[in-house]
This record gives C-alpha cells, sequence and structure tokens, in this order.
C-alpha cells in the first residue's frame, strides 16, 4: 500500500476498541448482577383455576408446592398429578421467559451464552 493511502477508518483505532472493551466489561457486570437478581426472586404459578400453585426459586428450586383439599379425588389421582405438573412447568416457563426479557435489556437481544 503506498504511503498515506490506508484503508477506510472501521471505528476509530484503539480508542474506540478500548471502550468497546469497556461497554463489554459493563454489559458482562451488569448480567452477572442481573442473574443474582434473578436467582433470589420467587416465580410462582397456578394450574385448575389456582387449585394447585408452584412456586420456584431463580435457582429453578422448587419452594413451594400447594394443593387446596377440594382437588384431592382419591378416584382420580390423574388429575392431580396433571394439575401438577401444569403449575411446575408454568412456573419454570415464567421464570425462564423473565431472566430471558431481562437478560435481552442488558445485551440487547444478542445471545452471549448467559
Amino acid at each position: 500500500m503506498a504511503k498515506g493511502n490506508y484503508p477506510p477508518n472501521f471505528g476509530g483505532g484503539m480508542g474506540n476498541m478500548q471502550q468497546l472493551m469497556q461497554r463489554a466489561q459493563k454489559m458482562q457486570q451488569d448480567a452477572m448482577r442481573k442473574e443474582e437478581e434473578m436467582e433470589a426472586r420467587s416465580f410462582e404459578a397456578a394450574a385448575g383455576g389456582g387449585m394447585v400453585k408452584a412456586v420456584f426459586q431463580g435457582t429453578k428450586t422448587l419452594t413451594a408446592l400447594e394443593v387446596q383439599p377440594d382437588c384431592i379425588d382419591p378416584d382420580d389421582p390423574e388429575m392431580l398429578q396433571d394439575l401438577i405438573i401444569a403449575a411446575v412447568n408454568a412456573a419454570l416457563t415464567l421464570a425462564h421467559e423473565t431472566k430471558t426479557a431481562e437478560m435481552d435489556k442488558i445485551t440487547g437481544g444478542m445471545k452471549l451464552g448467559l
């Protein structure tokens, strides 16, 4: 390349690279903080019109399961099983979707493996 005939400036050189690295580091710190927040939160969902409720910690640990006595039918244990499964899955889905939405706010939707 001839002297003075430089390629186009794609971002302003090392100064911009340093800013980019600082922004990435801040994003990572924010994501870690949000991860801790999410792990401390509880997520509750119900099934059967509130007959069964499941509560999960953000760590995906089941912390409570409430079953209303009215929905316990000894002749139909499958119904209770289905309600429990539905409540547990709904609470886990809520936790996952909330975490994803919160992380997307930080990362601008980039999937960074966080």
